[in-house]
């Protein structure tokens, strides 16, 4: 991970990085509980081999998984929210995997995964940011991995930050690349303030050969 890492799209809007968002209290999204829409994919079966939670956070999504008996590594580019990941981790002696990490250099963890986990990250980023992140993944995903993706989903009514149109994932996960969209659902997003959650895509994502 490059130490002189230019910000983010999310950082530039912000004005701020993205560990300052750990350091006066709870972070917006941060719950202290996993996300509804993750413990139903759980529930499902959807995880299966060792898995990786990018921009895990705090790491709920992640311990809620490992405590089911999933081997997990969850990696945030927020050092503040991995040293609380890792504390939670110990405190409840949960054997999950935590380490500092940017999701543009996935490849720095040099070893793959059968599932990967993004709540909430994809949506953070940009047009090109998109690009350069599912190439990422592709470093880190063998053909057959699955990728599920909860993002906030662009609509008429109320939409989180950064909502995001079907077209703009396919577009990020086409076919060219080697990605291919399994399913597309509803869902919902709950954060600190959307107690009652707000529309979201819950994708499915499969990684194949490029063609």
């Amino acid at each position: 991970m490059p130490e002189d890492r230019p910000a983010t799209s999310h950082e530039r809007r912000a004005g701020r990085p993205w560990d300052a968002s750990y350091q006066d209290g709870p972070a917006p999204w941060d719950l202290a509980r996993p996300q509804p829409a993750i413990v139903e994919l759980a529930a499902e079966g959807a995880f299966r081999g060792t898995v990786l939670d990018v921009g895990c956070g705090t790491g709920e999504n992640a311990l809620h998984l490992a405590a089911a008996g999933l081997s997990i590594v969850g990696v945030d580019i927020a050092e503040t929210a991995v040293a609380q990941a890792k504390e939670k981790a110990r405190d409840r002696g949960i054997p999950a995997e935590f380490a500092v990490g940017d999701a543009f250099w996935l490849s720095a963890l040099d070893r793959t995964f059968g599932t990967v986990l993004d709540c909430g990250l994809f949506h953070t980023f940009d047009t090109e940011e998109r690009l350069a992140y599912v190439d990422s993944l592709a470093s880190v995903t063998e053909p057959g991995a699955r990728l599920h993706v909860l993002c906030f989903r662009e609509t008429d009514g109320d939409a989180g930050p950064h909502p995001v149109a079907r077209a703009e994932l396919e577009a990020a996960f086409r076919s060219e690349a080697g990605w291919r969209i399994e399913t597309l659902r509803d869902s919902r997003i709950v954060a600190r303030f959307a107690l009652d959650g707000l529309p979201a895509w819950l994708a499915t994502v499969e990684r194949g050969g490029a063609s």
